[in-house]
């Protein structure tokens, strides 16, 4: 993990406040992609609104990305130290669990480029494997 989480977030253009610190800390404790209610529940004084702003503020700034995993909920997970999220370059699989609904980024297996026909442009690519994940498959 980070060590100096302020200085981080001051890098990403992003004030380190107390609560954006404790949700950075908690993303990067977690193995498993985290949804909006996940976080909501870990800080149950904490307004939805704020913990909102605070993934968006993330998000907008490249500390963290989106996982639409197929499930109707996004999921949230921290970028790579280096990340741009760059379409050419960044994006990895993620691996989403039939049997214990989990998602995890596949930071080691990176989204081939994809050579779209002439006129076309991508913002974005999200592919998503569904299975059993390693954990499950030993039960």
């Amino acid at each position: 993990m980070i060590k100096n989480i302020d200085n981080f977030l001051e890098q990403k253009k992003i004030r380190p406040t107390a609560m954006r610190i404790l949700i950075f800390k908690y993303l990067a404790e977690q193995n498993v992609a985290t949804s909006l209610t996940d976080i909501e529940n870990a800080f149950d004084k904490s307004e939805r609104t704020t913990l909102y702003r605070t993934l968006k503020t993330f998000e907008e700034n490249g500390v963290v990305h989106t996982i639409d995993d197929g499930s109707g909920v996004t999921k949230y997970a921290l970028c790579e130290e280096n990340c741009r999220c760059d379409v050419e370059s960044d994006l990895h699989l993620h691996f989403h669990c039939s049997q214990c609904n989990e998602t995890v980024c596949l930071t080691n297996h990176k989204i081939p480029q994809i050579n779209l026909p002439e006129g076309y442009l991508a913002e974005d690519v999200n592919l998503v494997v569904k299975g059993i994940c390693e954990k499950c498959n030993r039960i």
